[in-house]
């Protein structure tokens, strides 16, 4: 048995842990002096503390570690792989705003100014249209809408129909969410089936983005300008991201081309 100092220095932990860890039930001491209240702990409960370490390192909270804890190996490993996606996601979310904050940062105010001012928005009248959907609630990153689209081919095979044009995006939720966004996958076909429905014709706001998805928020922003300045204009229905020119026909992002269309109803 070893005295909480003695445990505290084999294991490079301070004693004020160890005893914030008795507190919340988390490891408690293998005995307690009766005649003194000292804490003595058993060389056994050292695996026990990295565990609680190592999970902690792993950014689980105490509270998730006592009852991780208290599961099966197989359990704690799939929790800890769910874990190891969750960094993931926020690795790849950082490293988007890191290249945001490092292109910021590197652009001279004026040219920022014009990169802003590059959009051209227009109105138009979309034709009707028949076209092929899947309606799901995701994420909204990049793997859950390929994962989205992917279904939306194999849907599409699975009823031997064809694209007859540009796939989109429709966003149905009535605000905006990063979580849990209920979208459509679309694409125009020639074909006729019980699952083909017709868009009515629309008149749009629209305007297309060169480039990256990841500044696509600018050609949103040009939009909200334009509504601003064009009072005369009311949205009437969900906003739709056409990729014009996909990862699929495009060598590098660069040569991408996305549309971005709002629905639109004249007021005045």
């Amino acid at each position: 048995m070893f005295t909480i100092g003695e445990f505290s220095k084999l294991c490079c932990i301070s004693a004020r842990m160890l005893r914030h860890y008795d507190s919340i039930g988390l490891l408690h001491p293998a005995a307690t002096g009766t005649d003194n209240g000292y804490r003595y702990y058993h060389a056994s409960q050292a695996k026990t503390l990295h565990t609680i370490e190592k999970l902690k390192a792993y950014g689980f909270t105490l509270s998730e570690i006592k009852v991780l804890l208290e599961l099966p190996e197989d359990a704690l490993c799939i929790q800890i792989r769910l874990q190891h996606q969750k960094i993931k996601d926020q690795i790849h979310s950082l490293n988007s705003i890191l290249r945001q904050m490092e292109q910021d940062l590197s652009l001279p105010k004026e040219e920022t100014a014009m990169k802003q001012n590059q959009y051209h928005v227009i109105t138009m009248d979309t034709p009707p249209q028949n076209v092929f959907g899947i309606r799901r609630t995701i994420n909204i990153d990049a793997d859950s809408i390929h994962h989205l689209f992917a279904n939306l081919h194999q849907e599409m095979n699975a009823r031997g129909l064809k694209p007859a044009g540009a796939f989109q995006l429709i966003y149905l939720n009535e605000e905006f969410s990063h979580e849990n966004v209920d979208v459509e996958a679309q694409v125009p076909v020639n074909s006729t089936h019980p699952d083909v429905h017709t868009l009515p014709p629309t008149l749009c706001a629209a305007v297309t983005h060169y480039g990256s998805h990841e500044h696509l928020h600018q050609a949103y922003d040009a939009v909200l300008n334009w509504l601003a300045e064009h009072p005369e204009y009311q949205i009437s229905g969900p906003s739709i991201e056409r990729f014009i020119k996909d990862e699929h026909s495009a060598s590098d992002e660069s040569e991408l081309e996305t549309g971005v269309l709002f629905p639109l109803v004249k007021i005045k």
